[in-house]
This record gives structure tokens, C-alpha cells and sequence, in this order.
């Protein structure tokens, strides 16, 4: 499988990324550091997606029902090289599921997305899945 994305930015301005029909504007001055993602958020919000989408598709494979699902992220980012070095989360699932096994969900997880395994390789991430009771 392959992927593929455009970007483009207009100088001193902003830029966008073009992905499918989609289009998602990001920061590139200071001007836009508190309206719009840089690419360390987009970065981020890239391995939330990903757990999501795993969230669906693993109540499919593991037979729950889920009304929502929401993610929290954060991340410490070091200086020299600049990268992240360790990325914590919250993942929680709104659901009446009694039996629902946290610990395989979180699991399967970790061990089928293709964005959370490629961050892995090169930080540490932790986290919890909680489960909010409708």
C-alpha cells in the first residue's frame, strides 16, 4: 500500500496540505503559531487518527459498540535535535460494554497502526484507555 499527499505554503502567508478531496491549512509564521497546527501538532494529530481509526476498526473485530471515541495527546519535545521524545495519551470510549476488554483493545492497538508503529521506532509512547459508561 502507498500513500501520497501535495503541500503547498505561500511566503510569509501560510500553507496546506492536500490530501484526497481534503485540504487541511497550517501555521508556517508566527502570525498563525495560535489559530493554526504546525507540524509537530499535524504530526501528532496524525498517530490520534490513527488510534481511531483503530477503535472502529477493532469493534468490528471485537464485537463492541462504542457511541464516541476521543483522544488526547501530548508530547515533550527536545531541543537539540529538535524531535519528540515522549508522547502520552488518553484514549476514551464512551460505551455501555461491560465486558469490553481494555487490554486487548490497547494491545491491538499498538500492534496494528501503521502511524503509532512507525512513531515507536523512534519515541516513547504511553498511554490509557479509559471507558465513560453512557
Amino acid at each position: 500500500m502507498n500513500y501520497a499527499t501535495s503541500a503547498t505554503s505561500v511566503a510569509k502567508q501560510g500553507a496546506t496540505i492536500q490530501i484526497k478531496q481534503a485540504t487541511v491549512s497550517f501555521g508556517i509564521t508566527a502570525a498563525t503559531a495560535t489559530t493554526l497546527p504546525n507540524p509537530a501538532e499535524l504530526f501528532l494529530g496524525s498517530l490520534s487518527a490513527c488510534m481511531l481509526k483503530n477503535v472502529e476498526r477493532f469493534s468490528l473485530l471485537m464485537g463492541f459498540t462504542y457511541t464516541s471515541a476521543a483522544i488526547t495527546i501530548e508530547a515533550t519535545r527536545l531541543e537539540k535535535p529538535p524531535r519528540m521524545d515522549e508522547i502520552q495519551y488518553v484514549l476514551t470510549i464512551h460505551s455501555n460494554e461491560e465486558h469490553l476488554n481494555l487490554s486487548l483493545l490497547k494491545k491491538n492497538i499498538e500492534k496494528h497502526g501503521t502511524i503509532y508503529n512507525t512513531v515507536k521506532e523512534v519515541c516513547s509512547i504511553t498511554g490509557v484507555i479509559e471507558i465513560v459508561s453512557e
